[in-house]
């Protein structure tokens, strides 16, 4: 049996590299987001990336520099803004790039102002297609979200009965970071609550899925009609300090 469990955080990204594609999990800056990975990254120091998340977040607040709903804890809720504010990222496709925070701000804002980093922003719905189309091998496809809007801008337009289409590329990535409520030593996951979003999209659409867990369980302990993502789509499993 192969067993994908790592022993530490610095050992899953170990290996990631300068200029790498990266798919980030979570919904909002702290719901289902793989933090201990984001902070392992940031202090392995990998750069020119381009990070893909539907909320990068806006990374951690300086003690009494935002209002208590806006700080996060840095032992849980790290987001991928944090690589953002360590100079780490120079391309960032997004859904909601977020706004600043009234007393706090927003490095993806800031670094995007001064042209140090793009940002690229796409349909939410559009954005899990491309993510899924790569998991899935299919180049490209047809939407109807997108035509007459800035959206299709440089890209294909077609009409399927009367309708105009943008096409749209797969989203492919070098690693996928994902978080999980419970894996096993083969890979399998399972997702908790509204985790399940991007996380179970991501895992799998990647070279590299790493997938950062609550709880490891024996091989067996996970029914197959209640696992996720298969762990034929994981590569790494690596346990959360809660």
């Amino acid at each position: 049996m192969i067993d994908k469990v790592l022993g530490s955080f610095k050992e899953a990204v170990a290996d990631v590299h300068d200029g790498s594609v990266i798919l980030i999990g979570g919904f909002g800056p702290a719901n289902g987001t793989p933090s201990f990975l984001i902070r392992a990254l940031a202090e392995q120091g990998a750069k020119n990336l381009t990070i893909v998340a539907n909320t990068p977040g806006m990374g951690r607040a300086a003690p009494g520099s935002a209002p208590p709903r806006f700080r996060r804890s840095p032992a849980n809720y790290d987001n991928a803004g944090l690589l953002i504010q360590n100079g780490q990222v120079t391309k960032a496709i997004t859904a909601f790039p977020g706004t600043p925070p009234p007393g706090g701000g927003s490095a993806l804002h800031d670094r995007l102002k001064a042209g140090l980093m793009q940002v690229e922003v796409i349909p939410q719905g559009t954005m899990a297609e491309r993510i899924r189309a790569a998991k899935a091998g299919i180049p490209a496809f047809f939407t109807p979200t997108g035509p007459g809007t800035i959206v299709a801008k440089g890209k294909e337009i077609r009409v399927f009965d009367g309708r105009e289409y943008v096409m749209e590329r797969w989203l492919k990535a070098d690693f996928a970071f994902v978080r999980a409520y419970k894996g096993d030593n083969r890979g399998n996951l399972v997702y908790q609550g509204s985790s399940r979003n991007f996380n179970a999209t991501m895992a799998g659409a990647a070279k590299v899925t790493i997938a950062e867990v609550d709880q490891i369980v024996d091989v067996g302990a996970l029914g197959p009609e209640i696992i996720v993502t298969p762990g034929i789509y994981v590569n790494r499993v690596v346990l959360r300090a809660v």
